[in-house]
């Protein structure tokens, strides 16, 4: 790998020294640097990668309720299993362990803060030699997967019945102990590999906020009207991959970083995993059927896999190819992952440096300003009144309801703290030539495209929802209001989503210095 060093330019007063004392001094720093650029190049040097990788069924017991909606779903039939898909890393220097990464992938909705806790401690208890906070968890966004917590701030909430269905605590329960199990698994078998990464291109994902004359955004909007003007913001068709081969040659594991969340089937009333799981059945039935494939999400919180437009044209051609929507998805991931494996499969690294840093990075939560205070309270107070006349509207009501509650119970918190911190992980990775970093939140796509065009890798993957998500905005996206972007939907707002920027910029960059 090239790397581009700056000319050292050294100016001697002639007065004050001769020529035999310039040249004396010039060979003096001339070693010096060499001797500090070799220590640098050596601190540099990659050390061999470790490689493990398992597979988790996180499928709940039926009947089970569904997360992702305003309104509760019981699924009682299960359309695809869900799993957890675990890939451990450890780099080593001889015996000397230099850093480790523990990637999990789940097909959830999101990773609340307190399911990732009992991991840790889980996986803490059974290795306990192992830095559990170099442990991230993404999630899918599948809206067709388990309630994982009741009380999730910001995440719509509803009664679950008590009796014949399985229990939120149940289910958390269940997914810890079968992803700890697969992360021990996939660390005790480490063993020496190589990665390659790879670029390619799919069309996936869809800005899905219309703008209109007058200003005004809708997500899921009307373009058939004449006041209709564009889509708010960017597309981004970039797939990104790592693959992972073991010491005979074999491909293991793979990433694949698509920017568009998994709601094809965000609607249904059972459990299914979306896209990922015809995309893995397809990858299997290729390199085998023990392949751990990781789906993650980029930045993408205003994307949808569905077309806003020339819908008509897309649907003929899925149905002259006689493929579902979810098989099409599937098709168009697989020919970008095909077309990149092609391309780097024989450019693969043994020795590469894997660093892995993780920081806790306080941004500022979105203020809620008067105006909106006396919207949320309006509506919080007519939904009571709906059902304290109908209580058959419960089930309807209490969702937006806990919605609008919470930004009363923001709005009165400001009175005595003016300016509210949101503590998030960050994690940034360098493995070889690619960076990697992770984020909490449904992540608006421009800020991705602003962290990969800032980015000194090489290639550089951002994982959206490694936590429990809220809607990050781009200030145009607040203007033009609607769901995603009202403050309802926030917790932290444009302010907040530059300083996640420049710090995750500022984090990758110092791994790739100049």
């Amino acid at each position: 790998m090239e790397k581009e060093q700056e000319n050292t330019k050294i100016t001697v007063p002639v007065q004050i020294s001769s020529r035999r004392d310039s040249i004396r001094r010039f060979k003096k720093i001339s070693v010096g640097l060499f001797l500090i650029t070799m220590l640098w190049v050596m601190n540099l040097q990659a050390a061999k990668l470790k490689i493990g990788t398992a597979v988790a069924d996180i499928t709940p017991a039926l009947p089970v309720a569904l997360s992702g909606q305003f309104y509760l779903r019981i699924a009682k039939t299960v359309e695809t299993p869900l799993t957890a898909n675990v890939i451990a890393l450890e780099s080593r220097d001889g015996n000397r362990s230099l850093d480790a990464a523990i990637m999990v992938s789940c097909d959830l909705v999101g990773i609340p803060t307190g399911t990732l806790k009992m991991l840790r401690d889980e996986v803490h208890k059974q290795v306990p030699e192992l830095d559990v906070r170099k442990i991230f968890l993404n999630a899918i966004h599948t809206h067709t997967a388990p309630v994982l917590e009741n009380d999730l701030e910001f995440t719509f909430k509803y009664p679950i019945p008590k009796k014949g269905v399985l229990q939120v605590e149940d289910y958390n329960i269940f997914f810890v102990q079968r992803v700890t199990e697969a992360i021990v698994k996939a660390w005790k078998n480490r063993r020496l590999g190589s990665v390659s990464w790879g670029l390619s291109h799919a069309a996936v994902a869809y800005n899905r906020r219309a703008v209109y004359a007058d200003g005004s955004a809708k997500m899921y909007g009307n373009t058939k009207l004449p006041e209709f003007l564009n889509l708010e913001g960017m597309e981004d068709h970039d797939v990104n991959i790592l693959f992972f081969w073991d010491k005979s040659g074999k491909l293991i594991a793979m990433t694949i970083d698509v920017p568009c969340p998994a709601q094809e089937v965000e609607n249904r009333s059972a459990v299914n995993a979306d896209y990922w799981h015809p995309v893995r059945e397809k990858l299997r039935q290729r390199f085998g059927p023990d392949l751990c494939v990781l789906g993650w999400i980029g930045a993408a919180g205003d994307q949808s896999p569905r077309p806003m437009y020339r819908k008509a044209a897309e649907e003929r051609m899925i149905k002259l190819r006689n493929l579902s929507h979810l098989e099409e998805i599937a098709r168009r991931i697989d020919l970008a992952v095909e077309e990149a494996y092609e391309t780097v499969k024989d450019d693969r690294y043994v020795d590469v440096q894997l660093i892995h840093r993780v920081e806790t990075l306080s941004l500022p939560i979105r203020l809620v300003t008067e105006q909106e205070y006396i919207l949320c309270k309006g509506n919080l107070d007519k939904a009571a009144t709906q059902i304290a006349a109908d209580s058959t509207t419960a089930n309807e009501e209490l969702a937006p309801m806990a919605w609008n509650r919470a930004v009363v119970e923001r709005f009165e918190k400001q009175r005595t703290d003016p300016h509210p911190k949101l503590d998030v992980e960050l994690h940034v990775l360098r493995i070889g030539d690619v960076a990697i970093c992770t984020n909490e939140f449904e992540l608006f796509t421009d800020y991705g495209i602003r962290i990969q065009a800032r980015s000194n890798a090489l290639q550089t993957f951002v994982i959206q929802l490694a936590g429990p998500g809220s809607y990050l905005p781009t200030e145009k996206a607040v203007k033009g209001g609607s769901y995603s972007a009202v403050v309802q939907s926030n917790l932290v707002g444009p302010e907040g989503g530059q300083i996640l920027v420049d710090r995750t910029v500022g984090l990758i960059n110092s791994m790739w210095p100049k």
